[in-house]
């Protein structure tokens, strides 16, 4: 089967690779009968792609010579003048790319395809850049700029008929080479680089390589320049990720909530491209294996491309920088020093057999039934990662948008804890308004916002507003009683709008309001934003289930109407798959550290089909094994 990173519903597995013998130093200790022992172990294990790092100094040694007065005189190779070869002006090490064809050759030998991170200055925490440009701001300088523009060109000319070499990565994560100040001169940097690319090689696909996308390097900007944008959800760097054990829910869904808020707000594929547990201070083997079997059938269930681990050894033998300095880089690899495979590497060999063994080529893209749309003044972030979980737990799927982006059609918009007072732009609101007006459903929870229209709109009428000085605790007609820590109360007065809860002296909670043909639900407390920042909010036992409230808003949307499936359990997810007429692929995955039974509710007239993992009776009884998942297709009846 032909690889692609960016096919829907094509799923690879990887990892990041540096030498087992030298890491960063692989180029300059080079060891190909060492390479090669690598690449075999990793190809046996059942990897397919690997990404790899052309060391930016090595490739590119170039050094700066300096006149009178400190003035820059010339670019040598040392002491050397630039050899008048086209690597030569290009200031690249011929040394360098015989080492690098003869990597592509065993990579070819060996069935792994390559992921290049072509200006890799950045690498776990130690800047590297050719000795010309040290001391300068290296993505925002016209020197190096000019130069990496010119290694760039003649690196991908070299190599672009290579049958390794799957796609172009920018660079290890470049974002963290230098703190950009603006987003225009990020805008520069990507397009100087991508341009470079494309002059030389128009037919592979552009990874943007980043570690983040939500500030200066953001999701829109790089979706206009490159063709796959990634993820690098490291739960112990990514804020309000670190906080629950990596086998429970939050934690497993940290890539995938991510990754599709990437793609939805960029409108590109994404690729989960670095993964890790970063060793065994954080998870056991035996749990990261199981923490690594979740998120690749969450990430393949929600069309997200693929999964490479961080990274292919151990480096704990290694003295020199970046391993001297920092304990977490030591311990990181699927095998260690001795060639014996962690679970971690079993459980990604496995997948990609499973995957392999299914009667379809690639899973067709999931249903989903809500859009969240992300306003201005909140943490964006945080927000949109426990929307995402809330209505995992609530039985439904969503998709991301920016509020100042075209409004996604959808019979139901969740607006969750607004804040500040740029929430959205009046012509994006009353876009939203009238798709509410034409039957839509809206979903609005308040994180001390100022709202204009707010009367007319959510049938409420604000008569003051304070700060709490306790939780807020609510009753919601049916779901019990909540408590939330919110920050402003607003005493309203109904002016049309339905009350479904209160807080204990009768002061509206929850509400819902008729609004043209649709309903316009309110929240006035930040649920999404407190959830985010409490531990254990989403697996617990003894957890407040806000979940709930997701589900009573999507079943009085009408939204679970078109499922075929629907579950019970909280911590098991749902995602539905159209296959053909009348044929759905259902996949059920466990975000548990325990095995989980449940009985499906299959919508009247379908059955259960053929089952690929798991056991899922035809009652609709399906039987989940921790952290793993039930695979199933769904069938009308009659067919």
């Amino acid at each position: 089967m032909t690889i692609s990173l960016t096919q829907p519903g094509q799923f690879v597995v990887g990892c990041n690779y540096w030498a087992s013998h030298a890491g960063t130093q692989m180029w300059s200790d080079w060891r190909p009968e060492v390479v090669e022992r690598d690449l075999q172990a990793l190809a046996e294990g059942g990897l397919q792609v690997l990404r790899v790092f052309p060391l930016w100094p090595d490739f590119q040694p170039i050094t700066l010579l300096r006149g009178g007065g400190g003035q820059p005189r010339e670019i040598r190779m040392g002491e050397e003048p630039l050899p008048d070869t086209e690597a030569g002006q290009a200031g690249v090490s011929e040394t360098m790319m015989e080492r690098f064809a003869a990597f592509a050759d065993l990579a070819e030998k060996y069935g792994l395809k390559l992921v290049v991170g072509l200006l890799t200055g950045w690498m776990s925490g130690r800047l590297y850049v050719p000795p010309a440009l040290e001391g300068l701001d290296v993505l925002t300088d016209p020197l190096a700029i000019q130069w990496g523009t010119r290694f760039v060109r003649y690196f991908v000319r070299r190599f672009k008929q290579h049958p390794a070499v799957l796609a172009w990565d920018l660079g290890n994560e470049v974002n963290c080479m230098q703190a950009v100040k603006t987003r225009q001169a990020a805008w520069v940097w990507v397009s100087a680089i991508t341009n470079a690319i494309r002059v030389e090689d128009q037919s592979r696909v552009i990874v943007s390589g980043m570690h983040g996308g939500l500030d200066i390097w953001t999701t829109p900007m790089l979706g206009e320049l490159t063709d796959l944008l990634t993820t690098h959800p490291y739960p112990y760097w990514t804020v309000h990720c670190d906080q629950d054990p990596v086998n429970t829910i939050r934690t497993i869904l940290h890539a995938t909530a991510e990754s599709r808020l990437y793609a939805n707000t960029s409108g590109k594929p994404c690729l989960a491209e670095e993964v890790g547990t970063l060793g065994n201070m954080l998870a056991s083997d035996a749990v990261a294996a199981d923490f690594i079997r979740a998120c690749l059938f969450s990430l393949w269930a929600h069309d997200c491309h693929g999964l490479l681990w961080w990274c292919a050894f151990d480096q704990d033998h290694l003295a020199h920088a970046p391993y001297d300095w920092n304990t977490c880089e030591r311990e990181l690899g699927l095998l260690r020093a001795d060639y014996t495979p962690k679970p971690v590497l079993v459980e990604l060999g496995a997948f990609r057999h499973w995957l392999e063994g299914l009667p379809i080529a690639a899973l067709p893209e999931r249903t989903h039934e809500a859009v969240c749309l992300l306003s201005q003044d909140q943490d964006q972030w945080g927000v949109a990662y426990s929307t995402f979980v809330l209505a995992r737990q609530a039985g439904f799927d969503l998709v991301f948008q920016y509020g100042e982006q075209p409004l996604k059609e959808a019979d139901l918009y969740l607006v969750p804890s607004v804040r500040g007072i740029n929430v959205i732009s009046r012509r994006r609101w009353l876009a939203l308004l009238e798709r509410v007006r034409q039957g839509a459903t809206l979903y609005l929870s308040l994180d001390d916002a100022l709202l204009s229209g707010f009367e007319e709109t959510f049938g409420l009428q604000v008569q003051t507003r304070s700060k709490r000085s306790s939780p807020a605790r609510f009753e919601i007609n049916g779901l019990g009683a909540f408590e939330v820590q919110a920050g402003f109360r607003q005493d309203l007065r109904a002016v049309g709008a339905e009350i479904l809860g209160r807080e204990p002296d009768g002061n509206p909670a929850f509400t819902c309001y008729a609004y043209g043909k649709g309903k316009v639900y309110f929240l006035s407390v930040p649920v999404e934003r407190v959830l985010t920042e409490t531990p254990g909010a989403f697996h617990r036992q003894e957890a407040q289930p806000f979940w709930k409230i997701y589900r009573c808003v999507a079943s009085g949307a009408g939204a679970l109407d078109g499922r075929v499936v629907g579950k019970n359990h909280p911590l098991l997810g749902v995602t539905e798959h159209p296959l053909a007429e009348g044929e759905r692929v259902v996949v059920v995955i466990n975000y548990s550290p325990e095995a989980l039974e449940d009985i499906l509710v299959l919508k009247p007239g379908w059955k259960v089909g053929r089952v690929w993992r798991g056991v899922v009776q035809a009652g609709g009884i399906v039987r989940v094994a921790a952290n793993d998942a039930a695979v199933f297709t769904a069938r009308r009846a009659q067919d």
